[in-house]
C-alpha cells in the first residue's frame, strides 16, 4: 500500500507562486508515475500534471502549461509541483496521485490508483 502526503498549499495573491510537495511511503515509487489532480469548489476533480517514474516524461493540462512545473526526487521519494503566475481559477484542493503499475505513464488518461488527502490552494484576486 502506498501512502501519499501532500504539503505546501496555502493562500496566495494572483500572480504569486507556491510549491507543492508529495512524499510517498510504501513498497513502490521509483518506477511509478506520479501526478497531481485538483478539485475546485462544486466541480469534479481534474487532471493537472503527471511525471513518469524516471522523470523523463511530463504531462500538463492546457490550463497550466507554461505556468506549472512537475518534478521528482526519487531518492527523497518526493514529487513536486511548482506553480507560478497563479490565477484565481487555480483555487482548489490539490491531490497527489500515484500509479500502482510500475513503468506505466498514463496518469493523464487513466488517473492514479493511490491518492493523498489533499492540500488546499487558494488564489485571491
Amino acid at each position: 500500500q502506498v501512502h501519499l502526503v501532500e504539503s505546501g498549499g496555502g493562500l496566495v495573491q494572483a500572480g504569486g507562486s507556491l510549491m507543492l510537495s508529495c512524499t510517498a511511503s510504501g513498497p513502490t515509487f521509483f518506477n511509478n508515475a506520479m501526478g497531481w489532480f485538483r478539485r475546485a469548489p462544486g466541480k469534479d476533480a481534474e487532471f493537472v500534471s503527471a511525471i513518469s517514474g524516471t522523470g523523463k516524461s511530463t504531462h500538463y493540462a492546457p490550463s497550466v502549461k507554461g505556468r506549472f512545473t512537475i518534478s521528482r526526487d526519487n531518492h527523497k521519494r518526493t514529487a513536486y509541483l511548482q506553480m507560478n503566475s497563479l490565477k484565481p481559477e487555480d483555487t482548489g484542493v490539490y491531490y497527489c496521485v500515484c500509479d500502482a503499475t510500475a513503468g506505466r505513464d498514463s496518469i493523464d488518461v487513466f488517473g492514479g490508483d493511490y491518492w493523498g488527502q489533499g492540500t488546499q490552494v487558494t488564489v485571491s484576486s
